[in-house]
């Protein structure tokens, strides 16, 4: 008597090099994704941080420009005004030739003994059209982005 065998399927055959390809397609893609979300964190990271400093510079040279001296006193790091009295900081303020002008040209924030410090490279415009380049240092003190060292 003849027996017959069941079907069966055929043999499939492996493909191991197409799922090697795959798996390293979709791993150099998720790492593609990683560093364009890192990179986009780090931009907003540094916009955040330089975003203040360049407000604090800005505003603080505003004041001095508009002859607002009191105003710009208050945004100096208390160091600072330990050095510089209120009425000796708006003295050397006011003595020619006076800031009519600023240009913000560059803003950097790093840390430092491992608090926060900025810089802001501006270009000064005084009486008579004469301009200079300065570097104004800011620290974070109290919370707030405040203008140390020699301001001016």
């Amino acid at each position: 008597m003849s027996v017959q065998q069941a079907w069966t399927r055929p043999t499939r055959r492996r493909r191991p090099v197409r799922t090697g390809l795959f798996l390293g397609g979709l791993a150099v893609g998720l790492c593609l994704v990683g560093v364009a979300g890192l990179g986009l964190w780090n931009v907003q990271v540094v916009a955040g941080a330089t975003g203040p400093v360049r407000e604090t510079a800005d505003g603080f040279l505003r004041e001095l420009s508009a002859g607002e001296v009191e105003q710009a006193y208050q945004r100096l790091c208390a160091p600072t005004r330990g050095r510089w009295s209120e009425v000796g900081f708006a003295g050397w303020v006011r003595t020619p030739p006076v800031v009519t002008g600023y240009e913000i040209l560059d803003v950097s924030v790093r840390t430092k003994g491992g608090r926060p410090a900025g810089e802001v490279a501006v270009r000064v415009t005084r009486d008579g059209g004469a301009a200079e380049q300065r570097r104004l240092p800011v620290v974070k003190e109290d919370g707030k982005w405040r203008i140390c060292g020699d301001p001016y």
